[in-house]
């Protein structure tokens, strides 16, 4: 179930994401189901299109980088601590948190087609905009409270020992507090979306494996600097261009 909700998220993505349909496909679909599925990356989709969008967004690239913290629950089904029920209130309860980012991130990119500061498939057309976010993201990567934020979601099996709650509704809890952990973690990457384009795909492949692991206890200590040196640099450089 848990892949499966990653596994559709990922598939209506790249539906959503499909400007130029194969020619067989339109075919078998028809050309206004198509023409439908491009309309989803403009500002005539409304807000709630923009909104679904960026949910199916949180859930393909945030549910695999909780994955370890998921298994280290469900290990514990074994025993009478929990069950699959709670597993599942786990999920529920972190998703919650980032479906409230997504809310926030959804009205800013409405907010930005209106006033024409990004293009229909959510690129930021501000190179200046551009490095803003790419320097405060590499410089949020040394920040204490992403340390601190990641040394929970590095240390699952810890997180749960210091925090257990029993009960689906402890579950529930604890699932919320992971996805504010797991939001300070990561917020500031996912605002890359808007540099990197919000229907992007490989964007997004690229950032789900660089987020998952960076929460991975062994390799994510020598990604979490270096990523913040490269963003910066890259931040710097693209403002120069803008400024020359």
């Amino acid at each position: 179930m848990f892949f499966g909700l990653v596994l559709v998220a990922w598939v209506v993505l790249f539906a959503m994401s499909i400007s130029l349909p194969d020619p067989a496909l339109a075919k078998i679909y028809g050309v206004e189901f198509w023409a439908s599925l491009c309309q989803l990356n403009g500002l005539s989709a409304g807000y709630p299109v923009i909104f679904a969008m960026w949910g199916l967004m949180v859930a393909a690239m945030m549910m695999p980088t909780f994955a370890p913290t998921a298994k280290t629950y469900g290990d514990l089904t074994h025993t009478t601590a929990a069950n699959e029920a709670g597993l599942a209130m786990l999920c529920i309860g972190y998703l919650f948190v980032w479906i409230g980012f997504s809310a926030i991130a959804a009205a800013a990119q409405y907010l930005a087609l209106k006033f024409g500061l990004v293009s229909p498939v959510g690129v930021s057309l501000s190179p200046i905009l551009n490095a803003a976010l790419l320097i405060l993201a590499g410089g949020y990567q040394f920040s204490r409270y992403k340390e601190a934020c990641l040394s929970q979601c590095r240390a699952p099996f810890m997180y749960f020992m210091g925090h257990w709650r029993d009960g689906n509704l402890g579950a529930l809890h604890m699932g919320l507090r992971l996805g504010l952990v797991c939001l300070g973690c990561c917020w500031a990457l996912m605002l890359l979306a808007f540099v990197g384009g919000t229907m992007n795909l490989l964007w997004m492949g690229l950032a789900t494996v660089v987020m998952a692991v960076e929460k991975l206890p062994q390799l994510g200590r020598f990604v979490t600097a270096p990523l913040g040196f490269l963003l910066i640099s890259s931040g710097l450089i693209t403002g120069i261009f803008a400024i020359l």
